[in-house]
Parts: C-alpha cells; structure tokens; sequence
C-alpha cells in the first residue's frame, strides 16, 4: 500500500539500526529485552543519538525534525505489541505483506517496554504516547495502561512522575486535531495482530486502511482513567515540587469530575469564558520561562490552549466514582495543603498548574453540588468531599483564581481560533461581531476581510454593523472606519435576498430612515454619485434579464441610506415613462422597507415608503401622465409579496386620500382615484375601521354637495372637474358597502353612535347626498326628501319621511323626482315604478311633459356622464310607456317623402326633446344662467346623449337587418340622421358666443359621414333627384355654421357626394 513516509529499508532506518546495535552492546552480556531503568542512562544513549541525527540530517524536504521521533516510537511500539505471544502467529511473508510497520521493525532487536517507556520520556512525547494509548482496543489499552504504571511506580524518578502526569493530562483532553495516518496505521495494525473477544474465532483479515473508530472519550474514561488514579496512590511520594502538585491533584479532580458527569448534567461553556479561559491559559505559558509551550507562535500555544480548555466530554463519562476515589482525594488535598496552599495563596506566584487546578476544582465543585445518588452512603461521602472542597477553595487568595489576559491578546486569540476554524469557531465570530472594544482594530478588520464567508446570516452582519458604528464613535479615525466600511459592505453584499431584508430591517430599526448614512462618513461618502450611477444603469436595463442585477445595486443603496434610495425609486417611477412597473418590483423584493418609526400613535405615523411618497412626488404632480404613473405605481406598492404589501391600504387612505379631499385642494382628484383603486383592490380584512371611515364618508359626501353649487363657484375654487362627480358617488357607494359589510366586527353603541354623528353631519348638505348613505343609515333614519316629491311618487312611509325644503316650492316635485333619478341605478328604479302620472287623462301627461322639460333643463347642466346617462334612460321609458309626450314637430317634413319612422320614434323624440331643452335653456331667460364653462359642460353632455343615440341607431339598423340599397328602411334611417344632423347645428347655432363649442358642429359631421354611407349605397331607379334635393337642404343649412373651417369642411364634403 502506499504510505506518505519510507518505512523500508533506507538509509535512515539503517542509522536507527545502528543506534540500536551500540545499545545492545552497551547492554551486553543482556539483551535489550531485558533492559532495565536503571541501565537507559548509558545503553539508551546510541538510540537518542541516532534519532537527533536522522532528525536533523536533509533526507527529507521540507526538513520534519519531529517526525521519525513519532515514526521510531510508533514502530517501537507496534513491534513490542506484535511479539505478544498471546496474538495470533503469523509467517514472516505474511507480515512483511500486510503490516506496514514489518519492515522498519524488523531492523530493530527485540526489546522490552523499558526502552519504550524511556524512549517517549526523551523524546518528550507524553501527548503522543496517550494518542497512541487512546487508540487501542478497549482490554490491551489498559493492561498497557497498567504496565505504564507498573514501570513509573518502580523507582520513581521526578522525569516519571512527569511524564505519569503528563500523560494522564493528555488522555483526558477533548481532541488532539484530525488523526493523522500515522496513528490510523498503528490503529489498524494493532487491530490486526491482537485478540479481540468480539473476533476470537474469526480469521484474521488483512489491513484495508482506517477502519472506523473503536475506541474512544469513553473507554478512555472507563477503562484507563481509574488505572491511572491507582498510579498517582503508588508514586505520590515521588511528586515533589508544588507545581507538579498542582498537577497531580487537577488530574485528579479531572478524573473525578469526569466519573461523575452524567449526574450532574453540566452545561458547555458560555463561549465568553471558554475564551477567557484559552486567553488566560496562553498568557499563563507566556510568563512561565519553564513551559514548552512558551517559545511556540501564538497560534499553536491558541491551539495547545484549546485542547486544555476542551477536556474529555463530560456526556461521555462513566458515572461511577468510588468512596476510595472520594477519600483519596480528600486525604491528598490534607496531605499536600502547606504546599498547594502556599502556591495558590500568593497571586504572584500563579502559573499554569495551579490555574488549572483551581479550574478543575471550581468544576467538581459545581458537579457534586448537583450530584444525586441512590446510595445514602455514597451521598454522604460526597457531601462531605462537597463540604471539605469549599472550605479549601475558601482559604485561596481571590487574586489566584484568573489570570486577566489582556484585551488585544483576547482579540488575537479570538482571530486565531476564527482564522483556523477551531471548536466553537462559530460561537467564537459571535463574540467578535459584539466586541465593541475590539471594533475597527486593525486585526478586526483584516480578521473579518479574511474570514467574511464566516460571518454570512443576518444576525451577525447586523451584530458587527453595530459593533462597528458604536467602537468607531471611540476612534473616530476615518482611514479606520473606511477600511471597515468596505468589508463590512462586502459581508452584508454576499447575503441571499430574504437576509440582506433582515440586514436592512435592523438597521432601520437602529439608525432610523438614513441607515448607515447616519453613522458615519465612510458610509455617506461617496453615496449621491453611487446612487445616480446605479440607477442610471437600472433605467437603461430595465427589463426582465437585468432585474437581478438591479436588485443586488439598490440592496447595497437601500443599507446605506434607505430613505434616499426610496425616493430616488419613487422620482424615477414618475418621471420616466414606462418604468414605474419595473421600480416598483424592485421595491417589493425589500418588505424591510415596510419600518414605521415608534411614535405613540404608531396607526397614524407613516411609514417609510409613504414618507418618502409624500416628501419626494406627493403635490408635485403637474401633468396627466405623471399622476397615471404614479398611480400605477402606487397600485404596484400595494401588491402583496411574501412578507405583505410596502403600504397599507389604510396608510394610503389615512396620509394620500383623506387630507385631500377636499374642494380646495389640488390634488383631490388624484385622491379620488387613488381610493377607487383601494376599494377595487381591498384584500385586507378590517382595514376599513382603522382609517377613519365615517369622517372618510361625510368628505365624499361634502364633496358631492359641492357639486350642487359647481357653476355657482368661482373658477378657481373648482379644481376638481365636474366629470369627477361619478369617481366621487361611485368611491361613496363602495365604501359605504364595505363598511356595512364589517359592521359587524364595530361594537353596537359605537356604529350606532358613528352613524348618528355621520346624519347629523349631513343634515347640512343636500338632501340627495343622505340617500347614497340608505345601507349605512339602515333602520337608523329613513330616506328624507322634499314634501313636493309626495306630489309626483307614491312613496312608503316606513321608508320615506319629508325633510324642510325651502329651495323647493309648489311644482318643484318632479325636479325633486329627476334629482333622485341621477342618484343610483337602484333609486331610478324606484322612482320610475313610484312615479303618479295618469297616461288615460292627456291633460296630466301634457302637464307632466311640460314640467319635465323644465325640470330636466335644471337638472341637467349640473349631471355628470354617468347621472347624464342616468336621465337618457329615463327619457326613453318614459317614451316608450307614453308617459312623455314629445311631439315630432318635423319642420322640414316637406322636404322628404312620408316615411315608416316607427322603428326611430325614441331617436327622432329624444333629439327633438334635447333641441327643445336647448331652445329653453338658450333663451332669453336662461342665457344669462350658466358661465361659459357651464356651457362647454352641457355642449358635451349633449353629444355624448347623441353619439349614445347613433351607436343605438346603428345597432337597430344591424340588427333588424337593413340595408342601404333602396329599401324604405334605409330611406327612414337617412332621414333620422338628417334630422339629427339638423338638430346639432341648431343646437350649435344657439350656443352663446361667449361660449363657443365645436362639439356639436363635430358631431353634425359624424352624422353627416353615416348619411354619406347610406346615400353613396343608394342607387335605386329616380333616387337622383331625391338625393339632390337632401343634398341642397343639407347645404341650405351648413351655410348657418357660423365656424368657418367646420362649414367650409361640411360644404366641400356635400359637394362630393
């Protein structure tokens, strides 16, 4: 098999050869096999020797003086083992096959455990011996446990007392790093040549590399550690000096402590004093001129410190500790007091024995405080052990317990645990992150540049941007805080998406709406330029492949400063057409932006996002397409994502709808539509109750009222159009819904009282506005209208109740009937089905259609489309039922053959009836009624009822499927649209001047252009003549437009037909 090192033949291996060669010599006439201690010091010479030369001889590159002393003992070791008689026999050919160590040991004579034993204490390879003794199976560990105590209790010299004591120390420490191959060969090989009771009867197997792990922490505990104990019994006497007693009893208090550790259920170390402890240690060996470990770097003593601080896992114990074991300890503690005492009294005189033993003793002392044991005898004895370890520890100077490292050797020994990923290395970057006396050190820095892959969650990049911020208010040195800047940004860079959220929802909460900006200047240097780059390069990508790209620039941004970023995004969203979507998306990936500030009052605070709305567009939105966008992108805000939408539908109703809403404020149509999008996109449970909904109502509903005196106002107090009318009734109708619909989730008296406060409220507006309010008023108050609309409707009294009218006097009823025509679809319903006309008494319907005119000429002007188209229908079920009487009055009849105009009846009637409003409301007496932007309004709304009119005639002449090839229903329909035609003009010309308007003229034109169609179509025999004498009449009255550019276009367009 191939192995990293020669273990054949070679030249090294002939120099160890000779070695032993001198020393058997040197032993003669005994062999080496019965070498005894006496005897090392003149026939052990030739082998050190010739291992110091193999060990600084070049046979390797790089130059590894310590690994054949570990490859010599190893090899010793395996050899001894190998020839134990009691191990199975194998052939010379067979072993040279399969032990990897044959060849090597073959070249060596026998010998006994003697030169074994004092090989090690030369070499000063107690660790590695216990690493080799920690590896063997379970019954040869410790009868070779046994024989390590057998030979030091023989003659005891302080060189074995020491080396006893330093392999017991070394056993039962937590680890001695990964195990190396050469270890994991001497594991396999002794596995292999030594009887195992589970594989008696099974045929040895050859060496298939490193099998797993048989042995370990346990059967070191159970199997070797109590040998051990009985071998500090046989050479205490040996064990001198005050230092090695120190030694001695905390191996001792180890051992115990680990026999009773499943009783007490200790817990780990907090990571804080397992650091403190490995400071502690390492700065004890600095000062110790007599500690190996003192000319070693910082970064192995860290390590060596570790493996002392890591002692064999307590879980791992075996939970049984004899009342000698108790009784030992006790009498060695008595026995050794003048000394120990003396050592540990005097603070100046600690070292690295005697804070280890004070270590050690501290832990027994919290594991039999919790110790519980069936047996009352054993439960004394250790109450009593309890009560004599708290008397001794008493007698100890406070000053001998800790050894104070310094705090940059802490951070340096917390850098090297980081940098080498040691045990607890994670724990240990906790500690760092929240060192704030650490913080911006030039190691700090270079640590976490080296280490950033280990400090990738949230909580520990958030952890070190406040240590950070808070150690940088101490320095102040910016060269620092720039350094620091960077990798800090470059931790927080390297986070997924959802974890950067969690960065930034920190920070928000730490430093509020400018993030790190607010911090230092390293972090706000530089910003604005980085800001307008990367979003330059956003809108110049701004499609789905650089999405990604876009995401991780404003991540970086949005941790810096936050509020900058946000309203940079919602400027863009604005002012660039088409991007709005696109930003907002972007947006949405950080619900961290979500933070509100704590105020006492956090339902009415507004959050970030809607700050930054308000401050950076909210009020200077001047055209059309700006507030489109903005809307979009307002209604984009409002999507859910993950963690919930950027904004609250109450939010944006509390800071961008219910403050505007209001006739003399700009932005109130803006608010309007803003709301319509809330209550069409509503998907959140309740949050109509907590914005204010009745004060919400009663604005739309002073608002309704102010359209009532909307001509009546001067010009620069209406900035909301009268085309808003509808947006304002429809958000009303809406809301009131919702608000019924949850107002089960109001207490009783509350809703009861919130409906009254809203009646009284509109007592003082008109009293169409408290009829939208039915399904909230419910059985609370009935419907109010004027006495005078009794007149006209039949109307229940359980519902209905008259009001104080004073503005509606005797034979306003009707007007007051057509008023609640324009409220609601439902209402118009009723008030049809409720209207009192007697159609068999012509008198009546020649009143009623009289006053209707009137009415409607009141009404009128003051509809908005959706009330306009309110009123058409009523127009035309009251034609159609005959209730209406509108006579055809065909003043150019005779210009036209009689024809079937049955099917047109209600487009002939309903032009002639608007014509007749029109004369009406033209006239000398209401000339002067309306402004001339009152008459662009009721201009519009005419055509608007007209364009309704010709879409109608088109869908009648399609569907009773007329044709203009000469038919007399083609004829008819030529002659409807010549009327309207002349209708239009009419209305045109009767337009004050004040007031000019192409609307009407504009849609003779388009009445004109469905005429064209039929008469080019009409090819009937004797058709020409007809068709002359329309076309002179059409032109007799285009010579009265008074637009000259309409009527030189409608003229040459009559002339080509």
């Amino acid at each position: 098999m191939a192995l990293p090192w020669p273990v054949t033949i070679c030249g090294d291996v002939t120099v160890l050869h000779g070695g032993f060669l001198l020393a058997s010599r040197l032993c003669h006439p005994k062999p080496l096999s019965e070498l005894t201690k006496a005897d090392w010091p003149v026939v052990g010479k030739p082998i050190v020797e010739a291992l110091q030369e193999i060990c600084t001889s070049y046979s390797a590159y790089p130059p590894q003086p310590e690994a054949w002393k570990e490859k010599a003992a190893v090899v010793l070791w395996s050899k001894i083992l190998s020839s134990d008689p009691s191990g199975p026999a194998f052939s010379a050919n067979q072993r040279w096959k399969d032990d990897p160590f044959f060849s090597a040991a073959n070249a060596i004579p026998e010998v006994n455990r003697t030169v074994l034993y004092e090989l090690f204490k030369a070499l000063g390879a107690s660790r590695l011996f216990a690493r080799l003794l920690r590896v063997l199976p379970d019954p040869v560990g410790r009868r070779e446990a046994e024989a390590l105590v057998e030979y030091m209790a023989k003659d005891t010299s302080p060189d074995d007392a020491a080396f006893f004591l330093n392999v017991w120390g070394e056993l039962m420490k937590q680890k001695d790093g990964a195990e190396d191959r050469l270890t994991a060969m001497f594991r396999a090989a002794t596995r292999q040549y030594l009887p195992d009771p589970d594989e008696a009867d099974r045929p040895p197997k050859r060496f298939k590399g490193d099998p797993p792990p048989l042995t370990g922490p346990s059967s070191v505990a159970v199997g070797i550690l109590p040998v051990l104990t009985e071998g500090l019994k046989l050479i205490k006497e040996s064990i001198v000096p005050a230092k090695m007693k120190c030694h001695a009893v905390a191996n001792l208090l180890e051992a115990l402590s680990i026999s009773l550790a499943p009783h007490s259920q200790p817990e780990e170390l907090p990571v804080r004093t397992y650091l403190d402890k490995i400071s502690s240690v390492v700065t004890l060996w600095s000062s110790d001129g007599e500690n190996p470990c003192r000319d070693q770097g910082l970064e192995q003593r860290v390590k060596e410190a570790e493996r002392s601080v890591s002692i064999l896992s307590v879980a791992q114990g075996s939970g049984e500790a004899s009342l000698v074991d108790f009784a030992f300890l006790r009498s060695l503690l008595e026995e050794w007091s003048p000394d120990l005492q003396g050592i540990l009294r005097d603070p100046q005189q600690i070292c690295y024995e005697s804070y280890r033993l004070l270590d050690r003793l501290a832990s027994l002392e919290k594991i039999l405080a919790s110790y519980a044991e069936p047996d009352p005898l054993q439960t004394k004895k250790v109450s009593e052990l309890a009560e004599f370890v708290v008397d001794f520890s008493k007698k100890i100077n406070p000053e001998s317990w800790s050894k104070t490292a310094d705090r940059d050797l802490v951070a340096s020994v917390a850098a090297v645990i980081i940098d080498k990923r040691m045990d607890r290395h994670a724990e240990v970057c906790a500690v760092f992150a929240a060192e704030k006396d650490w913080a911006l050190s030039r190691e700090w820095v270079a640590c976490l540049g080296r280490n950033k892959d280990l400090f990738q969650t949230p909580e520990l990049v958030l952890r070190l941007l406040e240590t950070a911020v808070e150690g940088g208010r101490s320095t102040g040195r910016f060269e620092q805080q720039t350094g620091a800047a960077k990798v800090l940004l470059e931790c927080y860079s390297q986070l997924p998406l959802a974890d950067q959220n969690a960065v930034v929802a920190g920070v928000l909460a730490a430093w509020s709406r400018r993030g790190l900006s607010a911090t230092w200047a390293a972090f706000s240097e530089g910003f604005q330029e980085e800001l307008n780059v990367a979003f330059n390069q956003i809108i110049q990508s701004a499609s789905g492949d650089g999405f990604q790209k876009a995401v991780a620039s404003v991540a970086r941004l949005v941790v810096l400063n936050p509020e900058a970023t946000v309203k940079k995004v919602v400027h863009l969203a604005v002012a660039n057409l088409g991007t709005h979507r696109f930003l907002a998306e972007i947006l949405r990936s950080f619900p961290a932006l979500r933070f509100r500030e704590p105020t006492e009052a956090p339902g009415e605070s507004a959050g970030l996002v809607m700050s930054c709305l308000k401050e950076a567009v909210w009020g200077r939105l001047s055209s059309a397409k700006e507030k489109e966008q903005f809307l979009e992108f307002l209604v984009y805000l409002l999507q859910p994502n993950g963690a919930g939408p950027l904004l609250q539908l109450a939010e944006v109703t509390r800071h961008l709808v219910l403050p505007s809403l209001k006739s003399d404020s700009p932005s109130v149509e803006l608010s309007l539509r803003i709301l319509d999008q809330l209550l069409r996109v509503s998907s959140e449970e309740g949050w109509i109750q907590s914005c204010h909904p009745f004060p919400l109502l009663l604005a739309l509903c002073r608002l309704l009222d102010g359209f009532g005196h909307y001509w009546h106002a001067p010009a620069g107090q209406r900035p909301c159009p009268l085309e808003a009318k509808d947006l304002v009734a429809d958000n009303l109708g809406r809301l009131a819904e919702a608000l019924v619909a949850q107002k089960e989730a109001v207490p009783p008296e509350l809703w009861t009282q919130s409906v009254s406060w809203l009646h009284k409220k509109t007592q003082a507006l008109d009293w169409t506005v408290g009829l939208r309010l039915k399904g909230v008023f419910g059985q609370h108050f009935k419907n109010e209208a004027p006495a005078t609309l009794f007149e006209v409707c039949q109307l229940p009294g359980e519902e209905w109740a008259a009001c104080p009218s004073p503005s509606y006097g005797a034979g306003s009823g009707l007007l007051a009937w057509m008023e609640c025509c324009c409220v609601s679809t439902a209402l118009q319903e009723e008030m049809l089905a409720r209207l009192a006309v007697n159609v068999d008494n012509p008198e009546e319907v020649n009143l009623f259609s009289k006053g209707f005119i009137v009415a409607l000429v009141q009404v009128f002007p003051w509809c908005s489309h959706g009330e306009w188209r309110r009123l058409v229908h009523v127009i035309r079920n009251l034609l159609d039922k005959e209730v209406l009487y509108v006579p055809y009055s065909l003043e150019y009849v005779h210009h036209l053959p009689l024809l079937d105009l049955r099917p047109f009846a209600f487009h002939l009637r309903f032009s002639v009836l608007m014509l007749r409003a029109f004369q009406f409301l033209c006239g000398a007496s209401g000339a002067t009624w309306l402004p001339g932007e009152a008459w662009k309004h009721v201009s519009k709304l005419y055509c608007l009822g007209v364009s309704d009119l010709l879409g109608s005639l088109k869908g009648l002449a399609q569907g009773q499927g007329l044709s203009p090839e000469g038919k007399p229903a083609a004829r008819a329909l030529s002659f409807v649209y010549i009327q309207v035609f002349c209708h239009a003009l009419h209305v045109a010309a009767m337009l004050p001047e004040e007031a000019p308007d192409e609307g009407p003229v504009l849609l003779a034109l388009e009445v004109l252009a469905r005429y064209e169609t039929l008469h080019d179509a009409d090819e009937a025999p004797g058709s020409a003549l007809r068709k002359a004498n329309e076309r002179h009449f059409l032109a007799s009255v285009a010579e009265n437009i008074t637009h000259a550019e309409l009527r030189a276009m409608i003229l040459q367009k009559l002339r080509k037909m």
